[in-house]
């Protein structure tokens, strides 16, 4: 009897839930109805090619520009001034967290200022690096790290002091120096919240990146867009964005599979 109410239970669901459980990629459904839509005006005129390129335009476009080299030498361009300024603003971001996480003393010295210069409005600082540094390749990298010293700090920081405390005392029992507690227990248990503030922190660059690439850039995946923007050339803007977001992707990628290696052992990611 069991066994039939079940049966009975798993016949009885709806054959749609059914089939959009099957379906593989369903989750990508809506974005291909997106573009096709976006494909169909562009053909019938209703959005016209100056206000925003057809999508096989662009799948073209951003094939020539692959072919003649520019997409790729504006792109390892951009990918180096990210690359930079990243490294910069974790290494800074990172190493005041420890500072402040470590010491009730350094906290006093290091919270405050970060949390006053957080909530600046980090873009409104273009026109103060262009004064300090020019309009070279400093103030750009400047800009990226400055973005993304923040949220490296603050998740760092909350994961020392969010580390468990019934470790901490075990490890004393077992009597770890305090060094040994460092090494072995303080800083793998706040590694998930620096890996998560990277995550953010990496969101924060490339977006860092599009402003500082507005800075009398000569190359870059900015400069390209600016370039398009003077010629009106929407396809070429969208392709430039389009890498912006494969970057972003790409790089969020990149930490979460890290994440998943490194902390397999923990039950909470097994499903992500």
């Amino acid at each position: 009897m069991e066994r039939f109410s079940l049966d009975l239970a798993v016949s009885s669901r709806p054959a749609s839930l059914s089939l959009s459980a099957g379906l593989p990629g369903r989750r990508y459904l809506s974005v291909v109805a997106i573009v096709a839509c976006w494909q169909i005006g562009s053909a019938l005129g209703l959005i016209p090619m100056r206000t925003l390129a057809a999508p096989s335009i662009i799948l073209s476009t951003a094939w020539d520009l692959l072919m003649h080299g520019d997409l790729v030498g504006n792109l390892l361009v951009s990918l180096a001034r990210a690359a930079t300024g990243f490294a910069m603003g974790a290494a800074i971001g990172g190493g005041l967290a420890l500072v402040a996480g470590l010491s009730r003393i350094g906290e006093d010295v290091v919270d405050a200022p970060m949390q006053m210069l957080r909530t600046l409005p980090f873009l409104a600082l273009v026109p103060l690096l262009i004064l300090w540094f020019g309009i070279g390749e400093t103030p750009k990298i400047v800009l990226v790290a400055f973005g993304a010293a923040f949220p490296v700090y603050l998740n760092l920081f909350a994961g020392i002091r969010g580390v468990d405390t019934k470790l901490l005392e075990a490890g004393r029992v077992f009597g770890l120096s305090r060094r040994a507690l460092l090494a072995h227990v303080v800083l793998p248990g706040a590694m998930p919240g620096l890996l998560t503030g990277m995550r953010f922190a990496l969101g924060i660059a490339w977006l860092s990146l599009v402003v500082g690439e507005q800075i009398n850039a000569s190359s870059g995946i900015g400069f390209m867009i600016n370039d398009a923007r003077d010629f009106l050339r929407t396809d070429i803007i969208v392709v430039g964005l389009l890498v912006y977001a494969l970057l972003g992707l790409g790089s969020d990628a990149l930490i979460r599979g890290f994440e998943r290696r490194a902390f397999a052992w923990r039950p909470s990611l097994m499903g992500r």
